[in-house]
């Protein structure tokens, strides 16, 4: 039998939206409770130093700086435990979320901060060096590679913006694109083409990353005619798009073509009243720690407003 409990603000994902949602919910008086879900902390835990989140001009530990987002909402009495959402029931209110498949939470307002995942190519050298030359996020960690060499895999425009962005900052970007065209927009396209340190590998899969142990050396491709042969990067990075932590919820919630939650307009609204969307769940564009922390402020704030009107 199912254990059940009553709240009036459940937020399921632990990262920097879920977090900040807590910390405004609480000072809202909203007695939020917070799953963190498989990943507590979020995507940001995959990388090391993260420099470009206001307030730390020296950068920051992203462990770090997540474990004083989770400290603060704790602080204001957010309800924070471990555990993940396994079944959502949203045809009517109260909601009702499944916790590790026994636990029953109703819930009369629910914020879904359950990010979107980094899809990686699977290879086990992938995963080693993961933190070590191995990046999801060229915004993130670009700039590390400030003047060194780096490569780029996919041919979409995710790919794309991930190496011209990094073209600005490595002396040398190779992109890795398994078929002999892109799948990017004509003009993401026509803009890598231009630029004169972006070299496009056509027809190649990468087949392993290669390392020194300590960092990322370099990369073994495989081409189409079947010919093997290594290029030296020192940084290797995924631009083959991400997967919204939305499948739960897709049954009632609008979603896009990717699945990523659907919201109205500037808002966290969802199509379904009293449901919010913040984070990666719902953002394809920006992706960023701060913009995650800024749709959780406003999940919560709009989460307070329909509890007041009743609406």
């Amino acid at each position: 039998m199912k254990n059940m409990e009553k709240v009036r603000c459940l937020i399921l994902g632990g990262g920097p939206a879920g977090y900040t949602a807590a910390i405004y919910a609480s000072r809202a008086n909203l007695a939020p409770v917070l799953y963190e879900g498989l990943q507590p902390g979020g995507q940001l835990t995959t990388t090391t130093v993260v420099e470009n989140f206001p307030g730390f001009p020296g950068g920051v530990d992203a462990n770090t700086l997540m474990q004083g987002m989770r400290e603060q909402a704790v602080n204001f009495g957010a309800d924070i435990r471990t555990g993940v959402a396994t079944a959502a029931d949203l045809g009517k209110r109260p909601f009702r979320i499944t916790i590790d498949g026994s636990n029953e939470i109703q819930a009369d307002t629910l914020i879904i901060a359950t990010g979107a995942a980094a899809k990686y190519l699977g290879l086990e050298s992938e995963k080693k060096y993961m933190g070590m030359g191995v990046s999801a996020c060229a915004t993130c960690d670009g700039f590390f590679y400030r003047k060194k060499t780096v490569a780029v895999v996919g041919g979409g425009d995710t790919a794309c913006e991930e190496a011209l962005y990094l073209s600005g900052l490595a002396s040398k970007v190779y992109m890795i694109v398994r078929r002999d065209v892109f799948r990017a927009s004509k003009i993401m396209q026509e803009r890598v083409l231009k630029r004169e340190n972006i070299e496009v590998l056509w027809n190649c899969n990468t087949k392993e990353v290669l390392g020194d142990g300590f960092g990322v050396t370099g990369v073994r491709l495989l081409r189409k005619d079947g010919k093997e042969f290594d290029i030296a990067v020192d940084g290797f990075f995924l631009g083959i798009g991400h997967a919204p932590g939305s499948e739960l919820f897709a049954p009632w919630l609008e979603t896009d073509e990717a699945g990523f939650i659907v919201t109205d307009g500037f808002s966290s609204r969802t199509s379904l009243p009293g449901v919010f969307a913040a984070g990666d769940v719902r953002d394809k564009t920006y992706k960023q720690a701060i913009t995650a922390a800024a749709s959780g402020c406003m999940a919560a704030k709009d989460a307070e407003n329909f509890l007041i009107s009743g609406e």
